[in-house]
């Protein structure tokens, strides 16, 4: 993510409705209503672990209305009397659990589940949720609108950190990554677009199903689906990617072929910097969408009427730095934002700019008094997690000084190694301190401490 714009008001939340539920009796016990991350405590769910969302969404731009159906395919972790879902928001008209009527009920955002019977542990189930609506979106003070946002001609979903339970029924935390695809009808005349691949295309009735799958996990946040009059290209990097880009057309200042080319040049400079793209398919999404950043939506982000070169640079770093390899908890943001950040200071100083360590010193000459390096890097709480300065900049820092550390060669094959080992993993600040000192023989506990976990000013970095 990486803010561009200032940020806007949003819309509330829909109606809910509710229906009652008893308990099972017996061995089988409740999942727990969240993934136990402290910064979103209900975010993700206990009790089972999900492999996919199939979402099948019909959207009428006119009311502003979706009618649809997610089938999720999961496998039970324990023995599950009921479990839930993160949901916020739309009118549900059933659940069912392996094709069987289940009770359910609403608990703010929580979406309460009760199978007709016990799902024991290692049972691969399948609980298909129909729902209709106008979804709102989530109002972040930092980021303003998240979630199912309302453009001109369609929407679009961005839903860092927890705006995906807007839209639908979900395991809403970065550890529970699943596959996705997509089943998008909208009314002639207009696109849609998702994260992976197009699987197809049908028309009928003067509207058009636009069907994408991905093929590799993907952390819920990540889900996009993006509706408007959007002119797309379909196209080859000069590396053999294969480049999916969509404008909006009325964004008179975004030129099409120009924003396919970049996108294609970026991505191949970030493969040979970083290690082979991780996806079958790379590209982006321009659209006239009224919020303060732009988000690295797994294959394709979504850039808020703009796409500047260096903020292209950081959304498709992204692609190896959040979206391939994903946080383990939000605390761990930085693992996200820091290297997309430093994936800018690279790109910069490959192409005549300035040097990493002519950003490092301006950004270090900060003094000490400063209040912005009392936040820690490696654990900012919440209202931090999207600090400037503490996860962007000083996540970046942090790289240089483990550059300085171990020196070039050793940096750039942990930079390198890093993606690669964990590839469609979940990774923590403990893993990448443990695998930097494995690729580099070094003890950086200190470094590390310092940089990551001490609310203070570091000391410089020594050159190894």
């Amino acid at each position: 993510m990486l803010p561009v714009l200032p940020p806007v008001a949003s819309h509330g939340l829909a109606a809910v409705l509710t229906a009652a539920v008893l308990p099972l009796s017996g061995p089988f016990t409740p999942g727990a209503p969240g993934a136990g991350d402290p910064y979103f405590p209900n975010a993700g769910n206990g009790g089972f672990d999900v492999a996919s969302y199939a979402i099948s969404l019909a959207y009428t731009p006119k009311t502003r209305r979706i009618a649809a159906t997610t089938r999720i395919t999961a496998t039970a972790t324990q023995d599950l009397s009921r479990f839930d879902l993160d949901f916020a928001g739309n009118t549900i008209g059933s659940v069912t659990v392996d094709g069987a009527k289940a009770r359910y009920r609403r608990d703010g955002g929580e979406l309460v589940i009760t199978p007709a019977r016990g799902l024991p542990q290692g049972r691969t189930f399948t609980v298909a949720v129909t729902y209709r609506g106008r979804p709102g979106a989530n109002k972040d003070p930092e980021l303003g609108q998240t979630g199912w946002i309302r453009t001109k001609d369609g929407a679009v979903t961005l839903s860092q950190p927890v705006g995906s339970s807007t839209w639908f029924p979900v395991s809403d935390h970065p550890s529970d990554k699943a596959l996705f695809s997509y089943a998008v009808t909208v009314p002639k005349g207009l696109r849609a677009l998702a994260n992976g691949e197009p699987a197809g295309i049908a028309a009928r009735h003067g509207r058009t199903t636009y069907r994408w799958r991905s093929s590799h996990p993907m952390a819920p946040y990540l889900a996009m689906v993006a509706i408007g009059r959007f002119r797309v290209r379909d196209g080859r990097s000069p590396g053999g990617v294969r480049t999916i880009t969509a404008v909006d057309p009325v964004l008179t200042d975004v030129n099409g072929a120009k924003f396919q080319r970049d996108t294609a040049a970026v991505t191949d400079w970030e493969a040979r910097t970083f290690g082979r793209f991780p996806f079958r398919s790379t590209g982006g999404v321009a659209d006239d969408v009224d919020v303060s950043y732009a988000l690295e939506t797994q294959n394709r982000p979504v850039y808020p009427g703009t796409t500047d070169r260096i903020i292209l640079v950081h959304e498709l770093a992204h692609q190896w730095f959040g979206d391939s390899v994903s946080v383990a908890r939000w605390k761990d943001i930085w693992l996200n934002e820091g290297f997309a950040t430093y994936a800018e200071w690279l790109w910069t100083a490959a192409h005549g700019g300035k040097s990493t360590a002519q950003r490092f010193a301006k950004l270090y000459a900060k003094p000490a008094s400063d209040k912005a390096w009392t936040i820690k890097t490696g654990d900012p709480g919440e209202r931090g997690m999207f600090d400037g300065f503490a996860i962007y900049d000083r996540g970046a820092m942090t790289l240089e000084a483990l550059r300085r550390t171990v020196g070039d060669k050793a940096f750039f094959r942990v930079l390198r190694g890093w993606p690669a080992r964990f590839a469609g993993r979940n990774a923590g600040s403990t893993d990448f301190v443990a695998f930097a000192e494995r690729e580099t023989g070094k003890d950086l506990d200190r470094l590390f401490d310092a940089w990551l976990f001490t609310g203070a000013k570091p000391p410089a970095p020594k050159a190894s």
